[in-house]
């Protein structure tokens, strides 16, 4: 065997070689499959939903529902943007919210595969 072809060799085994004559069709399919699969739908939300009717969290809901129509209604009338206190529903959020997620994530762990 010659030097040159132990050369050869020993760089191809240490060093990777491209050669342009592969075909890049294999490429395009992995990419083409990729493209076709489809992200499964988030359960969550359905599930929170459903969680928000339920006679645990409605009593949030409801106190969050009122709290929106009155500071709708607030907004909508004369001088609201002079009012020194101006009423949010951050609070009646966050109890509705945490009920919702209590609610909803056992749930969603039996859901999700």
């Amino acid at each position: 065997m010659s030097v040159k072809s132990l050369l050869e060799q020993f760089f191809e085994a240490v060093v990777p070689v491209s050669h342009a004559e592969e075909p890049e069709e294999d490429v395009e399919e992995v990419e083409e499959e990729e493209e076709e699969e489809e992200d499964p739908e988030d359960a969550f939300p359905q599930l929170q939903e459903e969680c928000a009717e339920t006679k645990i969290c409605h009593p949030f809901k409801h106190h969050f529902d009122e709290c929106v129509e009155r500071v709708t209604a607030a907004q909508s009338e004369e001088g609201y943007a002079d009012l020194e206190y101006k009423e949010d529903c951050v609070e009646e959020f966050f109890h509705l919210s945490h009920c919702v997620n209590e609610c909803a994530a056992p749930k969603l762990f039996a859901v999700l595969k």
